[in-house]
């Protein structure tokens, strides 16, 4: 048990959601007394967002993780003002916060292209500083990756997350029987006939306890926030982590995964969430299945049955509920299709509500 924990551990490690660097703005250039010139103000460290870039990728690329501008040009008779020091750009991938040592975020880079001033040059020397120059501003910063993805795969481990993420998409995420099958983030999309794609992304396994952050549950939470929709996937058979741990039957499975999300984030409960309920394959699934729609149909009359600390304030509202087999193929094709719909019926709503406040701006300029 002890050796798979390791090799787990080790395997994870491969993929990085944070990494801590150095960053010091350029030194400015040497004011000319004589003359009055101003040296070159230092240059400045930016972070750029940029597709197909990852924290792992920087990490090798420059193992130090220092990041220094150029020093800007002293000032001299042929040039009084002397030239700014050289930027130094840092390609980030796209979903990066940027926190300080404190852990405050000071800077977020969602969309590519996006910029942002990790460390500003310092002055050149003038008649301000009596012609020296100032340093530039160091110190260290975290970049937190947190996945960005239209939908996010969240359940406990062996519910087929992994199976139905390679039947849904060109993804090919590794697969075993063991209790932590997927062991990092892995991203795939879901292609149609008319060439519309969306993101899907396969979190690790959540246990009891991951808000508390119990095995990985911050790593794996945190990328669940940046997800536009939820699709929990649950074994129509229950779950149980190990046989120390308590069974849970489907029903007590989805309040404690909406549980975990409500007491690391609440607001992660009111996002739209599709239900898959996976293995219909297996025998009694369809009796099990009978009696999940109707604990789900009216779940007040069915919490005194469960254990109160696993009862969410707020209980997960699914558009759709949607049976499936990745063993099989039974439901993937509806399940597709009800993604597809929910994504549109959601991004609809966004457009109304601009073209709403669009309007509004109009009407009140007018």
């Amino acid at each position: 048990m002890v050796r798979c924990g390791v090799a787990v551990l080790r395997k994870y490690s491969n993929f990085i959601d944070d990494l801590r660097v150095y960053v010091r703005g350029g030194t400015g250039g040497m004011g000319y007394p004589n003359l009055g010139g101003e040296g070159g103000r230092g240059g400045d460290v930016w972070f750029i967002a940029r597709e197909r870039t990852t924290l792992k990728s920087i990490r090798e690329k420059y193992p130090q993780k220092r990041f220094v501008a150029g020093t800007g040009a002293n000032s001299s008779v042929k040039a009084l003002k002397g030239e700014k020091g050289k930027d130094c750009e840092v390609h980030v991938p796209l979903g990066i916060s940027v926190l300080d040592d404190d852990g405050k975020q000071i800077g977020e880079l969602n969309a590519a292209g996006e910029r942002f001033l990790a460390a500003r040059g310092g002055l050149g020397g003038s008649l301000a500083t009596n012609f020296l120059p100032c340093k530039g501003q160091r110190r260290t910063v975290h970049l937190d990756l947190k996945l960005i993805a239209d939908v996010g795969l969240v359940g406990f481990p062996n519910a087929g997350k992994s199976s139905l993420l390679s039947k849904i998409s060109h993804a090919k995420p590794e697969i075993a029987n063991y209790a932590f099958t997927t062991i990092q983030p892995e991203l795939g999309k879901i292609m149609y006939a008319d060439y519309k794609q969306i993101s899907v992304a396969d979190l690790p396994g959540l246990i009891e306890g991951a808000h508390a952050n119990k095995g990985m549950g911050h790593k794996f939470l945190k990328h669940v926030e940046r997800t536009k929709q939820l699709l929990l996937v649950v074994d129509i058979s229950g779950f149980q982590l190990s046989v120390k741990t308590q069974f849970r039957t489907a029903f007590e499975t989805i309040l404690l995964l909406t549980k975990e999300l409500e007491l690391y984030k609440e607001e992660l409960v009111t996002k739209p969430a599709l239900l898959a309920i996976n293995k219909m394959d297996l025998p009694c699934a369809k009796d099990n299945l009978d009696e999940l729609m109707t604990q789900l149909e009216n779940p007040q009359d069915f919490l005194h049955l469960v254990e109160e600390e696993i009862i969410p304030a707020n209980t997960l509202e699914f558009r759709e509920v949607i049976p499936i087999s990745t063993y099989t193929g039974e439901g993937i094709e509806e399940l597709k299709t009800c993604i597809r719909k929910s994504i549109d019926e959601q991004a609809e709503q966004v457009n109304e509500e601009y073209r709403k406040k669009k309007l509004l701006l109009l009407q009140a300029s007018k």
